[in-house]
């Protein structure tokens, strides 16, 4: 048997085991992980200023080296967030959809964990503890496998989660970290459809495709996000600037930052030279279509957009502008362009937010609110384990509901069917 395939049968046993595991002993288990985040910060930060080293002598890009980074203010945010996990309902039993039918037989469904999950991802480590959490919470056993680029990082944080297990009395197993970071390896993890029920990428287009093209395991994508603002004629200006800086500014690497702002034409020769004032002193450029380009001539900010830059995720401090005539370019624009992830409309016209809501198709459609709270912990879910952009069986932050599948628990007396 290969190494994973090892690695896969012991995970499915712990599986079985954490399934039936009391959900106070899996809440303890989380609160000893949430500790050991905020105790053991030195041991995990000496090892991602290795990686950060490492990664930057490799010629890493400075947006994938700040997702690698980690820091005192990450680790403890990392542990606010196990901790809330902890405090979060626990799922695995809960009873819905009871009633009692004609023939007096007792019906209801029963939240039960989805078994074995594959979460593969690149650069930041804080999804090896996101995916602990709440595969913990969920009754679910994992097999994560990180990139080169965070393997110190990964390996850190995994030994303390497999410390939380064992003292916590639950199999270690449950959550196991790839420590190879080979592409043969990858292949391998993505063919054991025998021992994995979900396997979700994290990371690039390039990474997502590969996965589906190669894996026998059912795959959930998302995280890729080219996402839209829209300021419609009927804004609040001065808002929408706030809403258009945050969107941009306060974390550009992640897939929910801003990508594309489209300008009504009404109110272009105003707004645009105000973003590009405001942004452009927190060091965006932008890439301007013809219409924005010539309100803003001469900026040096400011160039010319190339026909992929609106079907670019920048995850940088770069901004796509587009001049549009109204609603309907907008909706087009996005229908064209949108990776349906997180696209959002800036407004006082309700009519306009309820057509926006009802035309845009994206895991997460935004009115009068940046694209940042398309997020598990912004949305009450409690952390996240990815974002789903498709339909089957989630789409957005896949958090603690979302990790769950259900049975059907039928009772009677001796019932037989006529």
């Amino acid at each position: 048997m290969s190494s994973l395939r090892t690695t896969g049968a012991a995970a499915r046993v712990a599986a079985r085991t954490l399934a039936l595991v009391p959900a106070a002993q899996r809440t303890q288990a989380l609160h000893a992980l949430a500790a050991a985040l905020r105790t053991q910060q030195q041991f995990v930060l000496a090892a991602n200023a290795a990686d950060l080293a490492a990664a930057r002598s490799a010629g890493i890009s400075e947006p994938l080296a700040e997702r690698l980074l980690l820091n005192d203010r990450r680790l403890n945010a990392m542990a606010a967030d196990v901790a809330a996990v902890a405090a979060a309902p626990d799922p695995i039993g809960e009873k819905f959809d009871e009633r009692t039918l004609a023939n007096g037989l007792q019906v209801h469904r029963q939240r039960v964990p989805l078994g074995v999950l594959g979460v593969v991802y690149e650069s930041r480590p804080n999804v090896t503890i996101d995916v602990a959490a709440l595969c913990l919470r969920t009754g679910n056993a994992a097999i994560l496998r990180g990139g080169s680029e965070a393997l110190r990082t990964n390996l850190a944080l995994g030994a303390l989660v497999r410390t939380a297990l064992a003292a916590s009395g639950i199999p270690a197993d449950a959550i196991q970290l790839v420590e190879s970071t080979d592409r043969a390896q990858l292949l391998e993890l993505l063919q054991l459809h025998d021992q994995l029920d979900l396997l979700i990428p994290r990371g690039g287009n390039a990474l997502h495709q590969f996965c589906r093209e190669h894996s026998r395991v059912p795959v959930i994508t998302g995280g890729v996000g080219v996402c839209h603002l829209y300021v419609d004629a009927s804004a609040n200006q001065a808002a929408a600037l706030d809403v258009i800086y945050n969107a941009k500014v306060q974390r550009p690497s992640v897939c929910n930052a801003l990508d594309t702002l489209l300008v009504d034409a009404t109110l272009a020769p105003v707004l645009l030279p105000e973003v590009v004032a405001r942004l452009g002193a927190a060091g965006v450029a932008f890439r301007a279509d013809g219409a924005a380009l010539a309100v803003l001539a001469g900026n040096p900010a400011v160039s010319a957009a190339a026909p992929a830059d609106f079907d670019t995720e920048w995850l940088a401090l770069v901004l796509g502008l587009k001049v549009v005539s109204g609603l309907d370019e907008a909706l087009a624009h996005i229908g064209q362009h949108s990776t349906a992830h997180s696209d959002g409309i800036l407004t006082q016209t309700e009519a306009h937010a309820a057509r926006f809501v009802a035309e845009v198709d994206s895991a997460g459609v935004f009115v009068n609110a940046s694209t940042r709270f398309n997020d598990g912990g912004q949305l009450g879910l409690g952390g996240e384990t990815a974002v789903s952009t498709q339909r089957l069986h989630v789409r957005g932050p896949m958090g603690i509901s979302e990790l769950t599948t259900y049975k059907w628990v039928v009772r009677g007396n001796y019932a037989v069917r006529e």
